[in-house]
């Protein structure tokens, strides 16, 4: 019989909201992770900073420095194969986790592990990252420092009576604030857990992450300084059409150079998983391609901040602007395609404010380092195909908020060319390798916003109480519905209960056949009400396994209205779908001229 126990209850109170009070908790942990996250942020760095001068220049210190002054000669080119062979055991030993850039990772721990991360995971990774940056590797801190301070958000969460969905607000919480203690910028760390992280756009997460994100910011002031990273002077605040046609230039190049990055990248990973060795030894490998790299281009090596700041300044020369076109963007996409582990942004940084600099020779004089900051959130939104993080990201780093409307361009353009070119991004695509598929687009579900009543059936055939089981098999012989499953029993107008047409037909057979309908239903039906939203139905109907529900009155009469099915709900896909491809001329053209136009109306295609 098609019932359950629960009784009827009342619809839900709608809001333009679902987030409960179980915010505040969540948020007060998400306040402690970011204060965490801040910790962990100025760990990572220092112990980059140690590797550093371990490898290049045998020296126990933690003071920041390049790798780029060292003293090595042509014995630089084994520091990174050495670095990159303790990650290749570190990796088939401890976690395999830990190789590549962190975001993938922390993606696919999101999304499918429900927040879940090993706390050997937040060890090994921000370990790994170090001897790898701290070795030569041309990566960023920051795409470790999102899993490690996921893995730590992760660890917190896990030891706390949480739903799935909480544990992984906290999980973001952590990697926003790891990236947020990082860069000194807590709102492009909360844009990039919106855009790439979260998969939502919620109250009940967006608080959460948001405050952890800030506090990792507060923080950073009494562990590293204030920022920004890369002061520079404020530029133009106008700089004309020609200057805003520059920008969709900016845009359009750093889409091509997030395409070419992208296949490079995957390329390289597609080389090595040709090769007949364990990939133990792929980073190895790798290693030997950055260590040969950096013998050429020194400047190559590393996270490169020096770099990047020599670029947003505008006094690179056309040997930098060229060693890192050609060696950085080489050895990076050749070494992240072996395994190894290290972030993406600051490269992407590095590499955008190159191909700036390279532009700024052609394009019209915007101030000194405007063009390396343009198409710096460029590469950026176009790469990770996040541009509001690209903008924002630039905004924070350089605090110079004039070059917000170019910045806005740029990016844009940037992305639209690649979500017009590439299916996925540079950090998706390895997570769809993995036999997922992720889908980044965020709008409103048709079941959101359609109510019970816009697709129910009031045309049923419904049963008295009063009717005697023995008389069944004649009434429902007589069902006009053609197929109707299940069938309401009323007491007047009153739902009383439902049942199928077999345990109907079985009832009619059995010994109690002189029993009326309202004696045979002993269980309360599960229901809908006409002004619910059709999601609460689909959740009512994936919670109690009843995939046809009657629908009552919820002003406390219980009068029965109608049916709704898992066919009924297939109405609200029709109409968005609908929406979706149908395409017409709503104001024709005799609106302006009457009499015309309006034989000319376009049908659906």
């Amino acid at each position: 019989m098609n019932t359950a126990d629960n009784p009827p209850g009342g619809p839900e109170e709608l809001g333009d909201f679902s987030t409960t009070w179980r915010v505040l908790p969540i948020s007060a942990i998400g306040v402690a992770i970011g204060a965490l996250g801040a910790v962990v942020a100025l760990a990572l760095l220092r112990l980059i900073a140690l590797f550093t001068n371990l490898f290049f220049f045998q020296r126990i210190s933690t003071e920041t420095i390049s790798p780029a002054g060292h003293h090595l000669g042509p014995l630089v080119v084994l520091v990174p194969v050495v670095g990159a062979l303790i990650i290749g055991f570190m990796a088939r030993y401890g976690s395999d986790r830990i190789r590549g850039h962190g975001i993938p990772e922390a993606i696919e721990a999101i999304l499918l592990r429900g927040g879940r991360v090993e706390p050997k995971v937040a060890l090994l990774k921000p370990l790994s990252a170090a001897i790898s940056i701290g070795s030569g590797g041309p990566f960023g801190a920051e795409g470790p420092i999102i899993m490690t301070g996921g893995a730590f958000g992760s660890m917190v969460a896990q030891l706390i009576h949480l739903t799935s969905a909480e544990r992984r607000a906290l999980m973001v919480a952590g990697a926003a604030a790891g990236m947020s203690a990082t860069f000194a910028a807590p709102v492009a760390a909360t844009l990039l857990a919106v855009e790439l992280l979260l998969f939502e756009w919620k109250p009940r997460s967006f608080i959460p992450v948001a405050l952890a994100s800030a506090t990792a910011a507060a923080a950073r002031r009494y562990l590293m300084g204030v920022g920004p990273i890369f002061p520079t002077p404020p530029h133009p605040l106008f700089i004309g059409p020609l200057g805003l046609l520059g920008c969709v230039v900016c845009g359009i190049l750093a889409g091509v150079m997030a395409l070419v990055l992208t296949h490079a990248v995957y390329g390289a990973e597609d080389a090595f998983g040709k090769l007949k060795a364990h990939w133990m030894w792929w980073p190895a490998l790798g290693g030997l391609v950055i260590g040969l790299g950096g013998f050429i281009f020194p400047q190559a090596l590393g996270v490169g901040y020096d770099v990047i700041e020599t670029l947003l300044r505008g006094d690179a020369s056309l040997h930098l602007i060229a060693g890192v076109l050609l060696v950085k963007s080489v050895i990076w996409a050749v070494s992240l395609g072996s395994g190894t582990s290290g972030g993406v942004l600051a490269p992407l940084l590095m590499m955008g404010g190159a191909l700036g600099g390279l532009e700024a020779l052609v394009l019209p004089d915007a101030g000194s380092g405007f063009w390396p900051l343009i198409s710096m959130g460029a590469i950026l939104g176009g790469t990770m195909r996040s541009p509001l993080t690209g903008i924002v990201f630039a905004l924070e780093l350089t605090h110079d908020v004039n070059v917000l409307l170019p910045l806005l361009i740029a990016s844009t353009v940037a992305h639209g060319f690649t979500v017009l070119t590439l299916k996925r991004s540079i950090l998706t695509e390895k997570v769809s390798r993995r036999g997922y598929h992720l889908s980044r687009e965020y709008a409103v579900d048709p079941l959101e916003i359609l109510f019970v009543r816009e697709v129910m059936r009031t045309k049923v055939v419904a049963l008295s109480g009063s009717t005697r089981v023995g008389d069944l098999p004649h009434n429902i012989h007589k069902d006009p519905g053609h197929g109707q499953r299940l069938y309401p029993i009323l007491d007047g107008e009153r739902l009383v209960g439902v049942s199928g047409r077999a345990a109907l037909l079985e009832w009619a057979t059995s010994a109690a056949s002189d029993r009326t309908l309202s004696q045979a239903v002993t269980t309360r039906a599960v229901v809908a009400h006409p002004d619910e939203p059709l999601r609460a139905v689909v959740y009512r109907m994936a919670e109690t396994g009843h995939t046809r529900l009657p629908v009552i009155e919820s002003d406390g009469s219980e009068a029965f209205v109608g049916l709704i099915s898992l066919e009924d709900l297939l109405k609200a896909r029709a109409l968005n779908l609908n929406a979706e491809r149908r395409r017409e001329r709503v104001n024709a053209l005799d609106l302006f001229f009457p009499g015309r136009g309006r034989d000319h109306r376009v049908a659906a295609l």
